[in-house]
């Protein structure tokens, strides 16, 4: 009993002493117990291209994009955004580009500011932007954007869309886009008011998670002066497109 009760303080003593060992140089940056230490937010970078799509009505097609990359982390981003129609005889209308930074300002919604600039075939325009994005009830992404332009002009974008998991790698997905305008720009062919609203109903399937084909049908619609312009310049102030499109990130 004397011979056992001397190893088992022997034993304390000798790990008491590793310990005072161990605490006298410093923190360890080796590697722990489970491996080494990791970053607890790192910086990440992020691309979708949400749409890349032909749009069709059997007299012509164009083609749609919409994407958007951001780099940061959890607390803090810098989005760039791009969307844009490109017609058959090689015109740009809808172009949009946007550079937003991003904070959380709830665990489902940040705050976005920075600069959109109307790139496209028509004249060029440049706002100042703030809104929110983020995650509503039922898994709806939505987006609420407010622009300040020159002589006076104000714009505003609102947006929401969601994925319906049909299997696990068929997904159905309806959208809507609405942009209001406080005057008029004849030179973009735009009127006061609800100038454009485009919807549609996307069926895409996951070959992987990163490549997705998609079908559906879209549905674009101008309104009061914007239908107009639009009917003066011999256009249909509303439209109903199949689509075919490929939907990929990294």
């Amino acid at each position: 009993m004397r011979a056992r009760a001397g190893l088992v303080a022997l034993a304390i003593l000798a790990t008491a002493s590793a310990a005072r060992a161990q605490m006298s140089m410093g923190p360890v940056t080796a590697s722990a117990p489970y491996g080494l230490p990791m970053e607890d937010d790192p910086i990440l970078i992020h691309g979708l291209l949400e749409q890349a799509e032909l749009r069709g009505d059997g007299q012509g097609a164009d083609l749609r994009w919409m994407g958007e990359a951001w780099v940061g982390n959890d607390e803090s981003r810098l989005w760039l955004k791009s969307e844009g129609l490109l017609r058959p005889h090689g015109k740009v209308e809808d172009g949009q580009t946007e550079l937003l930074y991003s904070r959380p300002v709830s665990p489902f919604f940040d705050l976005r500011l920075g600069g959109r600039y109307d790139l496209d075939s028509g004249p060029g325009r440049g706002w100042a932007a703030a809104g929110i994005s983020g995650l509503a009830p039922y898994r709806i992404h939505v987006s609420a954007m407010a622009y300040a332009g020159d002589r006076g002009r104000a714009a505003a974008k609102l947006e929401a869309s969601s994925d319906l998991l049909l299997t696990q790698r068929l997904i159905l997905s309806p959208q809507i886009e609405m942009n209001l305008y406080s005057k008029g720009d004849p030179a973009r062919r735009i009127g006061p008011g609800l100038s454009d609203l485009d919807a549609g109903l996307r069926l895409r399937y996951e070959i992987t998670r990163k490549f997705a084909p998609y079908i559906g049908v879209s549905e674009t619609a101008r309104f009061g002066q914007t239908a107009d312009m639009t009917r003066r310049a011999a256009e249909r102030s509303s439209d109903t497109r199949f689509v075919l499109g490929i939907r990929s990130w990294f």
